[in-house]
């Protein structure tokens, strides 16, 4: 599959006009992302809208205190919302993305991203769906920081990824994961442990 194809592979490409289809067709661009890689930083203009084709990017927000908490993962056929937002305010990115995995991304100018809103109904409305979903997802996060006791949020967690059990994750991780603080993690797991629930070990963590 050629870089062309792969980038019209995009669902939020598909619903566009033919003109401005054919225009974007010549003017964007197949990035190949290494893992590791940090697309944005907080404090960076946005430069236009980020569209992943494949592979999975993180977003993530550190606090003063130096804590982190995950805000959300962009995967296949996903939208930065981080970006719509930045784009609409013209305000600079307030968290990171960094790449999980290999990933396969577009990123759409900013100039040919506003050309798009304005002659596309469906693109428009595709942009405002995701953008909308992704807040409903945060405002559930919110929810679950502010309200529910963290032991109850960790077993949780470990609970829906049993299955792929050892976990490869390191407590410093997992606490970006959850936000909080890694010596929350590590007291609650040696918690679960000393009750037979886990096994822990360097970097993995063995539901038994």
């Amino acid at each position: 599959m050629d870089g062309k194809d792969m980038m019209m592979k995009h669902p939020i490409l598909d619903v566009l006009p033919a003109p401005i289809k054919q225009e974007a067709e010549t003017i964007l661009r197949v990035l190949s992302l290494p893992a590791g890689k940090t697309i944005f930083r907080p404090g960076d203009h946005c430069p236009g809208l980020p569209l992943v084709v494949s592979g999975s990017v993180k977003v993530q927000m550190t606090g003063a205190s130096g804590h982190g908490i995950v805000l959300y993962r962009m995967g296949a056929s996903e939208i930065c919302t981080l970006s719509i937002g930045c784009l609409m305010s013209g305000h600079g990115y307030r968290a990171e993305a960094v790449v999980e995995q290999p990933t396969e991304a577009i990123m759409v100018p900013r100039q040919l991203f506003d050309q798009m809103m304005a002659v596309s109904a469906e693109f428009r409305a595709g942009i405002m769906t995701s953008y909308g979903r992704r807040l409903d997802d945060l405002m559930l996060l919110v929810q679950e920081v502010a309200f529910r006791r963290m032991d109850e949020r960790l077993e949780e967690w470990l609970g829906t990824r049993a299955k792929q059990s050892p976990i490869r994750i390191t407590h410093q991780e997992l606490a970006v994961e959850l936000g909080t603080a890694r010596e929350v993690i590590s007291r609650l797991l040696k918690e679960l442990e000393r009750q037979g629930r886990v096994a822990l070990a360097r970097g993995r963590i063995q539901c038994l």
